[in-house]
């Protein structure tokens, strides 16, 4: 019997103008979701995941110390709480992107992992941090992640995170296959005019340098008063050959749906026998400063 499995990405746009109170803020893109969530649902998704931060706008075109406020503690704040109540009740995996306070001023860009019967598993904090072009002032906000690059055993498929300009670095992308990941999600906010060209060429690649599948979620839409481009969306999934299985569409919002026969992972491997033939032992200068 085949292991087939279905999953769901979330592309969205702001919920509400970003000089609301952050409260009001994070409710709107909340409830927003929370809509998306019942939808795949109803379509029967049992893994799914949202965009990057999905509480609120992507503050980092700004540096302001406002956004502080909007941190959540991860497992133990509402987002994750509430989270893991859907999660239960739907018996479905969520992978929960949020800007978590791990202490007093102490941040990190995170996805919390939550199993199909509500249990909280663990999170994924993002590593690599640009703070190097207008509009992307990430390192104001973020502390570069240090759990590793962890996978969770989830009731239907083995999974791992990355999140955004970890697209860009192959050798997380690595970690994750070695550690098992069976699936690999990617929460993103890029925009127009930048990485498009890029969006659908390195995680594909990924993808098949390790024989895993992906799914790649960017939001849509402006956000002012900001406006550092369009979030042009095209949330997909792609298979350990680099085909895509669906894609999103440029401006809408909207849920990708798509479903992943977890086998042809051993098929591939059967093919391109890249884990075997890896040399180790002779990559010692990849990780000299």
């Amino acid at each position: 019997m085949s292991r087939v499995v279905k999953c769901g990405l979330i592309q969205t746009s702001m919920a509400c103008p970003v000089d609301q109170p952050l409260a009001t803020i994070r409710q709107a893109n909340i409830d927003k979701t929370v809509g998306f969530i019942e939808q795949a649902g109803k379509a029967g998704v049992q893994i799914l995941c949202m965009q990057e931060i999905f509480t609120a706008p992507y503050f980092c075109a700004e540096q302001n110390p406002r956004w502080y406020d909007s941190v959540e503690a991860i497992p133990d704040g509402p987002t994750v709480r509430l989270m893991q109540d859907i999660a239960k009740r739907l018996q479905m995996v969520l992978v929960v992107p949020i800007y978590e306070e791990d202490q007093p001023g102490v941040f990190y860009n995170s996805a919390a992992v939550i199993d199909a019967d509500g249990r909280y598993l663990g999170k994924y904090r993002k590593h690599h941090i640009p703070h190097c072009l207008p509009g992307f002032w990430e390192k104001f906000y973020f502390r570069p992640g240090n759990l590793g690059y962890p996978v969770f055993d989830t009731a239907y498929a083995r999974i791992g995170v990355y999140i955004c300009y970890d697209r860009h670095f192959p050798e997380g992308a690595r970690a994750l296959g070695l550690g098992g990941a069976e699936i690999v999600f990617n929460p993103s906010a890029t925009v127009a005019g930048l990485s498009e060209y890029l969006w659908k060429l390195e995680q594909p690649a990924h993808a098949v340098a390790n024989a895993y599948f992906v799914g790649a979620i960017n939001r849509v839409g402006t956000e002012a008063p900001w406006n550092i481009g369009e979030f042009y969306g095209q949330s997909y999934f792609c298979d350990p050959r680099g085909q895509f299985l669906a894609q999103g569409s440029r401006d809408h919002d909207e849920l990708v749906v798509a479903e992943l026969d977890l086998d042809q992972i051993r098929e591939v491997r059967k093919v391109w026998q890249f884990y075997r033939d890896r040399r180790p032992d002779s990559y010692g200068s990849l990780v000299e400063p």
